[in-house]
């Protein structure tokens, strides 16, 4: 488990109380912090942190400061990482208890460079959006590689993640399954990649490239996995934000203007 923070620690620790109750164990956390007080200090954090231990689940809380851009912070959690695979999980995000247990069966059974949950933004589940709801699209067979890019018409898949789409397409497709793997331009807060596969492909090595500030990496690194070894939604999501604001508000400079269009 890979986790990125920053001066958001009652967030952090409703997203460390979700791991807590997952129904798969014998994971490991790594929380980055790049907080202006250490997020380890917090009563809350500490608390979850307590839990996940007892339950058989170590956390290392690592401090990664001064704050180099958010590219840096996912490289600094992939390059501590030991297993097979490895969740990103953003620090604002709760999971159902079976999440984690399903993501890793689907990505050992799909044999694809990643696996994702788009997350609920459950504030909008009375705002339906059948128009941004068209591109949506499931994997018959082997998820394939594919090249997605702005131009392209796959990459209007984006908006099945607006709002509570991926509510709503629950809904239209039914639950009649623990998983559907479907096509994505990319997934954000809660990604489970091969680990070996990301690596192959730069990670996000690129940090060195872009601005400081800046956003979207991971929608590059997710379209270099894409390219070479394929990536899928799943529905129905188990992944729920916490909708608080963003605490990436410059977005000026976007990673695949630097990376991808370079």
């Amino acid at each position: 488990m890979l986790v990125p923070t920053k001066d958001r620690p009652g967030a952090l620790a409703v997203t460390l109380a979700g791991l807590a109750a997952q129904t798969a164990g014998g994971f490991r956390v790594v929380v980055s912090d790049q907080s202006a007080r250490p997020v380890a200090e917090d009563p809350l954090v500490a608390a979850a942190v307590r839990i996940l231990e007892h339950r058989g689940s170590p956390v290392e809380p690592l401090r990664n400061v001064p704050p180099k851009g958010l590219a840096e912070q996912r490289q600094f959690l992939l390059d501590r990482a030991r297993r097979r695979f490895a969740l990103y999980l953003d620090d604002d995000v709760w999971l159902e208890p079976d999440a984690l247990a399903t993501l890793t069966g689907a990505l050992a059974e799909l044999r694809c460079g990643f696996v994702g949950y788009a997350l609920h933004g459950l504030s909008y589940r009375e705002d339906v959006r059948p128009h941004e709801l068209a591109s949506y699209e499931e994997w018959a067979g082997p998820v394939r590689p594919e090249r997605v890019r702005r131009d392209q018409p796959a990459w209007q898949r984006h908006t099945l993640h607006n709002a509570a789409n991926p509510l709503h397409l629950a809904a239209k497709v039914g639950a009649d399954r623990a998983w559907r793997a479907y096509k994505v331009a990319w997934i954000g807060g809660c990604v489970l990649y091969d680990r070996e596969r990301l690596v192959e492909c730069g990670g996000f090595g690129f940090w060195r490239s872009v601005p400081r500030a800046h956003a979207g990496e991971d929608v590059v690194a997710q379209l270099r996995v894409m390219e070479r070894y394929g990536g899928a939604g799943l529905l129905p999501s188990r992944a729920y934000h916490l909708e608080l604001p963003t605490t990436v508000v410059d977005r000026r400079a976007e990673c695949y203007d630097h990376v991808l269009e370079a």
